[in-house]
């Protein structure tokens, strides 16, 4: 059922979805079974605790530990391949018209040593077969896991390269706190000069400064959270000016107990001081939500008026990564 508070006339578009953070429990099981893993259970229900959240946790690094079954589940790349073409099927039954996936292939990798290059082709391929399955308009973004450090992402970025022309943008993800954005300037200059735009993580966990290195010296065009941009009214200021996409995850940040509620997430204040903040989902599969749910909760949890969350929806097609011809037929598509 689709929230009521979506604008049925416009596209629906998300930005901010990871793919190796959206695998269906069912996938988990038959693969785990198929492939003789050690699942922690044998039936969904079983496995829903292990997998999905059930209760904030205490910190981000916490809610990571989530991930473990969905990237055992990625056993090589036909694993893979299948994974990112049932995101794109999950983003057509959701109604979605455009959807950002993104994925890190390094991290998809490790659980059973795949080949990074290997995964991201296997990513792209799925992609590419689930286009002429769905209706639904989808692209791809690279990430680079800081978490792995310096050197191993340049490994991460040179196989995300391989699939140059099916990647549109380079995202870092992972722990902020320990690998700030600074280490990683090299890396997104040889991403801009490959033709790429700019969407890192930055002040989920570390304050404004974060966001400021991202924007001045990573060239980010859009932000994954950037939740502590509230600390400072210059770069809040920066953001709307410059029309800078924030790319919020409401569950996720209450989850991960980046905002300690609902009410307290800064979307509201984003668009108030006219910043072009957007709904999306995150993690859905550990989650265990989907996008009508985040824009449920952003009128009813986070206290956005129907004008609010209508704008934080057209929000999403002016800051996505689609030329503007590409919007203009999106927006035909629905008022046909």
């Amino acid at each position: 059922m689709p929230s009521p508070y979506i604008d049925p006339n416009f596209p629906l578009v998300e930005l901010h979805r990871h793919l190796d953070g959206n695998v269906r429990l069912e996938t988990i099981l038959d693969i785990g079974l198929k492939h003789n893993l050690d699942l922690p259970a044998t039936t969904i229900e079983g496995l829903r605790p292990y997998v999905q959240v059930v209760e904030p946790k205490p910190s981000i690094l916490d809610f990571f530990t989530k991930f473990e079954w969905l990237t055992k589940a990625m056993v090589d790349t036909d694993a893979c391949r299948r994974i990112a073409y049932e995101n794109v099927e999950d983003a057509c039954n959701e109604g979605i018209d455009y959807i950002e996936l993104r994925f890190s292939p390094l991290f998809m990798a490790q659980a059973h040593q795949l080949d990074p290059a290997g995964v991201v082709e296997a990513v792209a391929d799925g992609v590419a077969a689930a286009r002429q399955a769905f209706p639904t308009k989808v692209n791809l973004i690279g990430i680079i896991s800081r978490t792995y450090g310096v050197e191993a992402c340049w490994q991460e970025l040179n196989a995300l390269l391989t699939r140059k022309d099916d990647i549109v943008a380079l995202d870092l993800a992972g722990d902020e706190l320990h690998f700030p954005g600074e280490l990683f300037v090299e890396h997104f200059k040889k991403a801009r000069d490959a033709g790429w735009h700019a969407c890192p993580h930055a002040g989920e966990v570390l304050g404004a400064e974060s966001v400021w290195q991202a924007l001045r010296e990573l060239g980010a065009e859009r932000l994954g959270h950037a939740v502590h941009a509230v600390s400072d009214p210059a770069l809040l200021d920066y953001l709307a000016e410059q029309r800078v996409g924030v790319e919020s995850n409401l569950t996720s940040n209450v989850q991960t107990s980046t905002v300690p509620d609902y009410a307290s997430h800064p979307l509201k204040l984003f668009l108030e001081r006219g910043i072009p903040a957007t709904i999306n989902t995150d993690d859905p599969g550990i989650s265990a939500i989907d996008i009508s749910y985040e824009y449920t909760m952003a009128v009813e949890k986070v206290g956005l008026s129907v004008e609010q969350v209508r704008q934080a929806q057209k929000n999403a097609l002016a800051v996505a990564f689609l030329s503007e011809e590409e919007k203009k037929a999106l927006v035909e598509s629905k008022c046909s």
